[in-house]
């Protein structure tokens, strides 16, 4: 037999759940689909090194981090900003901290006490959670018809909303695979696609960095394009990764070239001004080290690739503010922290429903839009899955008194 609710909300990570929620709070009645065996398992992940809800800083900050997007985005981030997170995860008895560069995390330092506060809520606000559920397809109709695979076979759920918050497509394992788009663009759906964001930048070492691998870069700057940064970076096996990277790979990804700033509190001037000290019979290397204090990671760093070093003082200055990295591009998709791409803006309306069909809302990161590590994703899924949730909510509110 088919069952019936008032909405059906497909993916249980962040944007889904907050769906699910707005909804049983306006008193629908709300099943919660989910293909993986558990619930928001990329959250999990993400909170394993310390969950970053979101950025203590004002909205008009806050929402330049979303660049071509910010203006869409605008009113549903506007609607629940940093401050609406923060009171958020308060109400659900979560003690947080701010830290020294303003982002915001539990005080325990995970996602786990949050996310069973969280589902223990919405279990008491009636909202039903099936995992295994994978959704298969949908048939046109009112009420519309969804069909998943589950363990019990393939089931179907008529429900007179839904709501897509099916992620991007990196980290496939823990369920953001994409494999939605497909379904989407049979159905006329306009699609944005898939791009690596918040993605490490491969480098093919020398043999003489294996003794860095492991090491931060500490007290840097990177710039490619538009975008700079004065995060740190981690030099791995196979490249550069950390914060710092991550908000500069957007226009890394476009084709700009990558440049770091060894020295960023100094100006040019001033490093040639040290370089032109006398040296002695120390060898430049050394020297180096004396006048500026690089450190052996900024020095492994500029020795890979600007090596041989200039001798002339001004020249190496140059090359210390402005290092060109020579890359091999971003690390691969389904290895990126999120994804560019998805569901376009103008496949939906001002509620984020899919004007191709109608009582068919999506959120989160399936939606084409992309913001760097710190807060601002787990920010904008919290969001944009609300903003759906209301608008689900307005369309079977209005179908009543149709």
């Amino acid at each position: 037999m088919t069952e019936t609710w008032d909405a059906v909300v497909v993916g249980a990570g962040p944007a889904g759940l907050m769906a699910a929620e707005e909804l049983a709070r306006a008193g629908h009645r709300v099943l919660v689909a989910e293909a993986k065996p558990s619930v928001a398992r990329k959250f999990l992940m993400a909170g394993k090194s310390g969950l970053n809800l979101t950025k203590n800083e004002p909205y008009p900050q806050l929402i330049a981090h979303y660049g071509a997007a910010a203006d869409w985005l605008a009113p549903m981030v506007q609607d629940f900003d940093a401050q609406a997170v923060q009171a958020w995860a308060t109400a659900l008895g979560i003690e947080l901290f701010t830290g020294s560069t303003g982002r915001v995390f539990p005080t325990v330092m995970k996602a786990s006490p949050l996310l069973r506060a969280w589902l223990a809520r919405l279990e008491g606000n009636g909202v039903q959670i099936r995992t295994r559920w994978r959704w298969m397809d949908w048939a046109q109709g009112q009420p519309l018809t969804l069909a998943f695979e589950t363990p019990q076979g393939r089931q179907q759920v008529a429900a007179h909303t839904a709501v897509l918050a099916l992620g991007g497509a990196s980290w496939a394992r823990l369920g953001s695979d994409g494999a939605w788009a497909a379904k989407l663009a049979q159905q006329e759906v306009g699609l944005a696609p898939f791009k690596p964001a918040n993605a490490g930048v491969l480098v093919p070492w020398s043999t003489h960095m294996a003794a860095q691998f492991g090491q931060p870069l500490k007290g840097i700057a990177l710039r490619a394009g538009d975008l700079s940064s004065r995060g740190e970076a981690v030099i791995s096996q196979r490249g550069l990764e950390g914060g710092g990277v991550y908000s500069v790979c957007a226009a890394v990804r476009e084709g700009a070239a990558l440049h770091v700033d060894l020295l960023p509190d100094l100006a040019e001037a001033e490093v040639a001004r040290r370089l032109s000290r006398p040296k002695g019979k120390a060898s430049l290397s050394n020297h180096l080290r004396k006048v500026l204090k690089l450190g052996a990671a900024r020095m492994a760093v500029l020795q890979e690739f600007a090596r041989p070093l200039p001798q002339d003082p001004a020249e190496l200055a140059a090359l210390i503010k402005s290092l060109p990295v020579r890359h091999e591009g971003l690390r691969p998709m389904d290895e990126a922290i999120s994804t560019a791409g998805g569901v376009r803006r103008d496949a939906v309306d001002d509620t984020l429903m899919l004007k191709a069909r109608p009582g068919i809302f999506c959120a989160g990161e399936m939606l084409d839009w992309e913001a760097p590590t710190g807060g601002y994703l787990l920010t904008a899924c919290l969001a944009t899955g609300r903003w759906a949730g209301q608008g689900a909510d307005s369309y079977l509110t209005s179908a009543v008194t149709r």
